[in-house]
């Protein structure tokens, strides 16, 4: 699979419902379909009817994966779904989850988005218990461990599990009578549960699956908690104290939700615009640093946007959108499109010619040429990871006749890599982490750039704490053995967890 976007990737979308009175395998359809974009590579789904359970999953976009044949064996009330992330180098049907398996105490599926820090501790424990695995999934680990807990309920046994699981995950788990909801204490990873008009009740990654099948009363899954969704009406436990603060990822907010998503109160789209405006206040008030501005010309550095020296902002669509829309306010200065960008370009399995890769992400991207042309651009991204898309834009920009381009991030830095769930690449991916700004702009080619400050961002979500911010600080909110763990950019490259 191609991919022309150098962004971080999501890993993917969890979804379950229990619907007594409905087709649960065609509300989990449409449920995953609203989670399209946290994952392109792989979809699947789980269902049980309170004696068996049954099980499809194939690689591709939802719409590829099912069709009315398929959708037609699987029948139930107990349903789990999974859409995972594309990336080049992992397409393995090995990997599709949700992973199902046969226990002691009947059949067992799981899905899972995020990242266990401690997987390959516990992994090598179970090995040596006699446990063999078929995927290098941190989910399989998770999976295996719920079958061999002892307890005498589910809920006692994913309680014990959650003591060992050290990371980020927002889990769904089917069992033949029961479809469980869990989310690790720090909270990194979103997960929200709602009332179905119909009767039953569905829990997924974003709000907007859920508004997507009509659920009323939707609020998140706490922190360390566990919903158990059955005949026996939603029943709730809090599994593990909540860690304080929590540590939710920022990204959610910058790049990864949905506009629609409102995660712990907060409206994402609303996020993005503050994230544009905090943006233009600190360039127009000259609030930024050596680490967060450079110019091809300092005397213009921060008067740049104030002199009207720039005549059009442009978005890097989808998600910097309404960013571009607040930072034009904020400014004055007018906000038009620039990109026209094909959404399924980095979802196809047919790979371009030589001369095609050439154009690089010319073949996801298409310029107004009349909206640029002899303009001074300002250019509005979330981030810039790797290093390897701003500069295409840009040139792609200035073939079009644009006179100069200015760029501005919503948000710091990316210096550090995640180990969360999240593809990033490592230390030596990230351009960011032994590069100035005034180096990340030679490399990318800006007139000048701009980056959004750590309490700039803050300030746009609206709280001081209760949010991971490892990406740019280094400072990550549980203890991660750097020597040993692995990020997400690595684990994919070896067909790693979704």
């Amino acid at each position: 699979m191609i991919n022309f976007d150098e962004s971080p990737k999501e890993e993917c979308g969890v979804i379950g419902v229990f619907a007594p009175n409905e087709d649960v395998a065609r509300m989990t359809f449409f449920g995953l379909y609203a989670l399209q974009h946290r994952g392109q590579e792989a979809a699947g789904m789980a269902v049980a009817d309170g004696v068996s359970m049954s099980i499809h999953k194939g690689l591709g976009l939802a719409s590829q994966v099912f069709t009315p044949n398929t959708m037609a064996e699987l029948k139930g009330h107990y349903a789990i779904g999974h859409t995972r992330y594309s990336t080049t180098g992992s397409s393995s049907l090995r990997n599709a989850q949700p992973f199902m398996i046969e226990t002691i105490h009947g059949p067992l599926a799981l899905a899972h988005n995020g990242n266990l820090v401690n997987s390959a501790e516990l992994r090598h424990e179970l090995m040596k218990q006699g446990v063999g695995f078929s995927s290098s999934s941190d989910t399989e680990v998770m999976t295996m461990m719920l079958a061999r807990n002892g307890g005498a309920a589910w809920e006692e046994r994913i309680r014990h599990a959650m003591q060992k699981w050290i990371g980020a995950y927002s889990l769904v788990i089917l069992t033949r009578d029961c479809v469980y909801a869990a989310r690790d204490p720090w909270g990194f990873r979103p997960l929200c549960i709602g009332l179905l008009p119909s009767g039953g009740h569905a829990v997924a990654s974003e709000t907007g699956a859920l508004q997507t099948l009509g659920c009323e009363a939707i609020r998140d899954v706490k922190p360390g908690e566990v919903v158990s969704l059955s005949n026996n009406a939603l029943k709730v436990m809090q599994a593990l104290p909540m860690a304080k603060p929590s540590a939710m990822c920022v990204f959610e907010h910058i790049y990864f939700a949905r506009p629609d998503q409102t995660w712990d109160g907060i409206n994402v789209h609303h996020v993005r615009q503050r994230l544009g405006e905090e943006l233009a206040r600190e360039v127009l008030n000259g609030h930024g640093t050596d680490e967060q501005i450079s110019s091809t010309d300092a005397e213009t550095d921060k008067r740049m946007l104030g002199d009207g020296l720039a005549d059009v902002v442009i978005p890097v669509p989808d998600s910097s959108v309404p960013a571009a829309i607040g930072f034009a306010r904020v400014t004055g200065i007018p906000y038009n499109d620039g990109f026209i960008k094909n959404r399924y370009v980095g979802r196809t399995f047919i790979e371009p010619t030589d001369s095609l890769r050439k154009r690089g992400v010319a073949l996801k991207f298409n310029v107004i040429n009349e909206n640029v042309r002899g303009k001074r651009v300002v250019m509005i991204d979330d981030s810039i990871v790797r290093g390897n898309t701003t500069g295409p834009l840009i040139k792609l920009l200035k073939n079009a006749g644009a006179k100069e381009v200015h760029v501005a991030i919503t948000c710091p830095p990316i210096a550090h890599p995640c180990f969360m769930g999240v593809d990033m690449g490592g230390y030596d991916d990230l351009i960011a982490h032994d590069r100035t700004v005034e180096e990340i702009r030679e490399h990318v080619g800006a007139d000048s750039l701009y980056y959004l400050s750590v309490d700039g961002m803050m300030r746009a979500v609206q709280r001081e704490d209760g949010f991971c911010q490892a990406c740019f600080t280094g400072r990550y909110p549980i203890p991660v053995d750097l020597a040993n763990v692995k990020t997400g950019f690595e684990r994919f490259s070896a067909d790693g967890n979704g």
